[in-house]
């Protein structure tokens, strides 16, 4: 286990820097407190329920689980048995053909009130984002915004968005990553509602458990049909994925497990949505902006770069490294990492941090041995932070932490060369030509978003349409986005119906045609961009 050590909450420590303490008040003891008195049906003693056929269920095994952000014991996921979920998604059935008859203005006027509620209790979910998944507060913060202000658009545009269509003729089934809880599942769940589907969702795994429990404790006291069970994905896909009653499965996370949800979608001709990672890229190529390049390089260091849309590779002109590397290495060392709830005063503010830890102890162990092997392998570290230099308690648990790392060049062999580490880990590759500067760009058969800097507009015309990411920018970055922008991907990194403004409608309602109906998206009979 890794700690700091050497200080006291009574004693400076030997830089001179102000001792830091928990924020009172932001106690995870005191956020579990604030759960139970506010949601008293969905949490009970030192643990959650599943929420299934419109009841908060005592069942489900539950596991013992740790906060990233210091160890801290937290509330472990109660996981189902498969036949327990059969069930599940047999009620929910129920639900979806009575909720599906419900008049739209009524279907919007309980979104809205969910939203009113989510809105009065913005900072406890937050607070238990900053616990569960290690997410800085300002992020944190902003994971809940999103989910609430994308939502409230849908309720105001909703009305020409279902024009004509129809709900599914049976629930969405949602399985996501853990990363964004708020913006990303709870989102696209009431979405998927307003629409007229009742809606089921895989707590996940690895962290989210007690802010995704009250949120769809908020939803169902508005009426909303919503299904939230625990647990392991090889118990609970038979029923998730697979079971007749399911209208469309919704999954957000990696390709090894995509491919498999993908490969029973296809073969059942099941309606589905399917974002998966890829290395998401960067490229510099006849480019002297370099001013405004510094500021997007620290800020693709946010929340240790654990997002769909994270930039940690960097393909650069060989004749611009040195430039590159003037602007890039001053950036990465002015990353911040720490305790996102850790203040040197209790009437301080909560720091202003890039990142805490990764998900797990076992995640940043993993990351830390890829980059060993890559560099092992010939890859040249230009960059190695220090968690010494970090914003932590004394003595606290730094096991899933790790500091900003930079390598040039990792071999073909390591994983870092094709893959997205998932952590504060950059590649850098050098090419000559525009043909390398595609492959590059291109290693993993398709990205969500890419960018490139040039000064040559012609040039980023050209080279544009020619890698393979759903949004590529010019020398910004891209994102998820909001409200009415698209988002998809290309190659392995997307399978199914394309999302974001109307596309999000379209994906989980039949049109009057519904067996005619080439939806855009990336499927294994065809891929159709939207126009």
């Amino acid at each position: 286990m890794a700690v700091i050590s050497g200080t006291s909450p009574e004693t400076p420590g030997g830089d001179g820097r102000r001792p830091l303490r928990l924020k009172p008040g932001t106690e995870w003891a005191t956020a579990w407190q604030r759960c139970l008195a506010l949601a008293p049906e969905a949490f009970r003693g030192e643990r959650v329920l599943n929420l299934w056929n419109g009841t908060w269920q005592a069942d489900g095994r539950p596991l013992p689980a740790t906060t990233p952000v210091d160890g801290t014991p937290v509330a472990g996921p109660p996981r189902l048995d498969r036949d327990t979920a059969r069930h599940a998604v047999r009620a929910s059935l129920d639900q979806h053909r009575a909720w599906r008859e419900v008049p739209l203005a009524e279907r919007k006027a309980r979104v809205a009130a969910t939203l009113d509620a989510l809105t009065e209790h913005r900072d406890l979910l937050a607070l238990l984002l900053v616990w569960e998944i290690g997410k800085p507060w300002r992020l944190a913060r902003a994971d809940v915004d999103r989910a609430i202000d994308g939502v409230r658009w849908y309720v105001d545009g909703i009305d020409p968005m279902v024009a004509g269509r129809v709900p599914l003729p049976g629930p969405v089934s949602n399985i996501a990553s853990w990363n964004y809880p708020m913006s990303v599942l709870v989102h696209a769940m009431l979405v998927q509602a307003l629409a007229g589907n009742a809606v089921i969702a895989k707590t996940p795994t690895d962290g989210g458990l007690a802010c995704l429990t009250l949120a769809c404790a908020l939803a169902a006291r508005e009426g909303l049909p919503v299904t939230l069970v625990s647990g392991s994905g090889a118990e609970l896909s038979e029923a998730l994925v697979r079971s007749p009653e399911i209208g469309c499965v919704s999954f957000v996370g990696g390709r090894d497990t995509g491919a498999r949800v993908a490969t029973a979608v296809a073969d059942l001709g099941k309606r589905h949505i399917l974002e998966q990672e890829g290395l998401n890229t960067w490229g510099v190529w006849n480019f002297t902006g370099w001013d405004a390049l510094a500021p997007q390089i620290r800020k693709t260091f946010d929340y240790a770069k654990q997002r769909c849309t994270a930039y940690p590779r960097f393909v650069v002109q060989r004749s611009a490294f040195a430039d590159f590397l003037a602007v890039y290495l001053p950036a990465v060392r002015s990353v911040t990492p720490g305790h996102p709830l850790a203040v040197a005063d209790p009437a301080d503010d909560l720091p202003e941090l890039d990142f805490g830890p990764l998900i797990n102890a076992a995640k940043a162990k993993e990351l830390t041995d890829h980059v060993a092997e890559a560099i092992d392998r010939g890859a040249i570290p230009l960059h190695r932070g220090d968690l010494a230099d970090g914003h932590f308690l004394p003595g606290q648990d730094l096991s899933a932490y790790v500091a900003p790392v930079t390598l040039l060049n990792p071999p073909p062999s390591s994983p870092l060369h094709h893959a997205e580490p998932f952590g504060p880990v950059d590649t850098i590759v050098l090419v000559d030509t525009e043909a390398e500067l595609l492959a590059a760009m291109n290693a993993s058969n398709g990205a969500l978003v890419a960018s490139l800097s040039t000064d040559d507009a012609a040039a980023y015309e050209r080279l544009a349409p020619q890698i393979r990411a759903f949004k590529v920018g010019r020398g910004k970055p891209r994102s998820r986005g909001d409200r009415d922008e698209l988002f998809g991907g290309f190659g392995a990194s997307w399978r199914g119906a394309f999302v974001g403004g109307e596309l999000l409608v379209r994906a989980v309602t039949d049109g009057p045609r519904a067996a005619e109906e080439r939806l855009p998206g990336n499927f294994p009979e065809y891929h159709l961009m939207p126009t």
